[in-house]
């Protein structure tokens, strides 16, 4: 599940990712300052002024409507969402008319081109047209929250359809899951999308920016063509690995169902993949495990029942892991103010999350937290951000994020990659007796590439589609076929049945109705690799990558907060080499963590066809 970090200017930005900015309405408080180097320095003086005095009840209130909802929360969120709202566009614009002054400091032009970056949907100032995008989106999000596909032909909402597409080994229960989600939740809301996309590209273009999809690509600290480019590099580095994984997990569906329902050539069907999506293909690990090496001999989740492991003390551990590297106890009112547990007297969002509300040291994690080893490692993941939060908060506001926004989720899914065997037994959870042997490396390492690998092309292809819709390489009369092409082309996998020009299948995946950028969660899922190795060499590991812990290690705590401290106030290619080395984002590690599944994959894969 993807979570996320709140610190007040990503508060400030998020609203923007809810609502569409509506930019008519966003009258300055002040006269505009000069378009003068002078000018462009007060202008981000004041921005940062009217964040910060905006910021601590916003985040107040968010906080509260996340950990006790009712309606007046819901409309204190809403109208403190809709103040946030107005003050990002107001900012974007205000700095987009410094974009031809000369002569402003590098510092500044940085501040200047981070407010332009933050909105993702902009409105024109076209009379009505704000108003007609707000409408637009919030259409198509409630849509999809209201959503229905069928199973056994009765109605079945959202999160239950979802689930029941990783349990479920019918294929023609799958199919009728698939084809009445996509059909239901997808295809009503094309038209709507399409106009969504052209108004969205005329506001981009006030911005300064070619497009949207441009202006999405330009938070990278390079040409957004450039950054364009690197994403297929990256992809070009792990795709022998996908197609390894693919080859296998095709024959295996083909043992199971048979050359009616999955050939043995040619792509995979979309619906057989355990998710629906086909971004994550963990649900159906049970028909790919590897005979005898499918089980680890211990499962987290018993190993802490066993010592007798509470929600706070396995909070607990996990900060223990950041303190053994050097960092910080956390602070007093991390664990007064903090949701831990599902409170029994009212509605709360479960969805893990984590907060920084002053900018200071008031970081908080709020969960559900259950005694399993999935929450195990959410906590780890959470903290990583919590811990993030506070290195960079003696930076200006602007520069309060990660290096770039594939940098957050990256440092807490590194660290969770360090929960390992050699963990458990110093945190004295796994009898060292119990180790795992190295027979027992293929399964896990199957397991976790059914997910970690699965989404590399899914991860990237969801943006590819939306960049060519906006810059206008797929038209509005091709919206499914560029969808289809580049599921094939990236995923090679096909849709259960035959689809058309009436249909609308990415509106059927929520980051699509909902105007989320996705190409964050592909850079997370290389860059958590890059970290994890990069760590494992300071720390001076000589066996398998996959096998490697960094716990207790000050000189890896050290790296790390050198580049955690600097937010965003440099490029991200200098925040890399800070920790890693390299100012070069690479595909390289993940490649090496699981190669001794790649090389196993092969042995599987002898005299079986591969690709599609």
């Amino acid at each position: 599940m993807i979570r996320n970090g709140l610190s007040a200017f990503a508060l400030l930005l998020s609203a923007t990712a809810v609502t569409p900015v509506l930019a008519q309405a966003a009258a300055p408080v002040a006269a505009a300052p000069a378009a003068t180097p002078a000018g462009a320095d007060a202008f981000v003086e004041q921005v940062q002024k009217e964040s910060q005095e905006y910021s601590l009840d916003a985040s107040r209130i968010a906080w509260v409507n996340a950990t006790y909802i009712t309606d007046d929360t819901d409309a204190l969120a809403a109208k403190s969402g809709a103040v946030g709202t107005e003050m990002a566009v107001r900012f974007a614009l205000g700095a987009a008319k410094f974009d031809g002054v000369k002569g402003i400091s590098p510092d500044t032009r940085r501040k200047l081109d981070i407010l332009k970056n933050g909105l993702t949907l902009p409105a024109p100032t076209t009379p009505g047209a704000a108003q007609t995008l707000s409408d637009l989106s919030t259409k198509m999000s409630s849509s999809y929250g209201k959503g229905r596909g069928l199973k056994d032909g009765k109605p079945i909402n959202g999160s239950d359809i979802e689930a029941a597409m990783g349990t479920s080994r019918d294929p023609a229960e799958l199919k009728e899951m698939w084809v009445s989600w996509h059909d239901n939740v997808g295809a009503p809301m094309r038209g709507d999308y399409a106009k969504m996309a052209a108004i969205a590209n005329e506001g981009s273009r006030e911005l300064g920016f070619k497009d949207t999809g441009a202006m999405w690509r330009s938070g990278y600290d390079m040409p957004a063509d450039d950054f364009a480019k690197l994403t297929d590099q990256l992809w070009k580095e792990v795709e022998p690995l996908y197609l390894s994984l693919h080859t296998y997990v095709r024959a295996k569906l083909n043992a199971k169902y048979g050359d009616a329902v999955q050939a043995k050539t040619g792509p995979i069907r979309a619906d057989l993949l355990g998710n629906m999506w086909a971004q994550e293909w963990g649900g159906i690990y049970d028909v790919v495990a590897p005979a005898g090496a499918g089980d680890l001999g211990y499962d987290v989740g018993d190993l802490l029942k066993a010592k007798q492991y509470d929600p706070i003390r396995m909070v607990k551990t996990g900060e223990g892991f950041y303190s053994s590297l050097g960092f910080a106890p956390l602070p007093k009112t991390f664990w007064e103010r903090s949701q831990i547990v599902k409170p029994a007297d009212r509605e709360v969002i479960c969805h893990a999350s984590a907060w920084d509300l002053d900018n200071k040291d008031d970081i908080r994690i709020k969960m559900c937290t259950k005694v399993n080893a999935d929450d195990f490692t959410t906590i780890h993941h959470e903290l990583g951000h919590n811990y993030y939060q506070r290195a960079y908060n003696k930076q200006p506001l602007l520069y309060q994020g990660g290096a770039n926004d594939g940098f957050h989720e990256a440092i807490g899914d590194f660290v969770a990659l360090s929960i390992t065997p050699d963990y458990l037994v110093k945190i004295g959870l796994l009898d060292p007796a119990k180790v795992p042997g190295a027979d027992k490396d293929i399964g896990l390492l199957l397991r976790q590439a059914m997910d970690k690998v699965a989404f590399l092309p899914f991860g990237l292809m969801m943006d590819k589609w939306r960049w060519g819709v906006f810059s206008g390489a797929i038209p509005t009369s091709g919206y499914q076929k560029g969808w289809d092409d580049l599921r094939l082309q990236y995923q090679g996998i096909k849709p259960p049945v035959a689809r058309d020009e009436t249909r609308f299948d990415p509106g059927a995946k929520y980051h699509i109705p909902a105007s989320t950028p996705y190409a964050r969660y592909f850079l997370a899922r290389i860059l958590q690799f890059q970290f994890y190795k990069a760590a494992c060499d300071q720390a001076g590991w000589k066996g398998p990558l996959h096998r490697c812990s960094f716990y207790d290690n000050k000189q890896v705590g050290a790296r790390l907060n050198t580049m955690l401290t600097m937010g965003a106030s440099k490029p991200w290619p200098d925040a890399l080499q800070a920790f890693t080395g390299t100012r070069q984002m690479s595909g390289k590690a993940l490649v090496e963590y699981f190669a001794p599944l790649k090389a196993w994959l092969d042995q599987q894969n002898k005299g079986k066809p591969s690709g599609w």
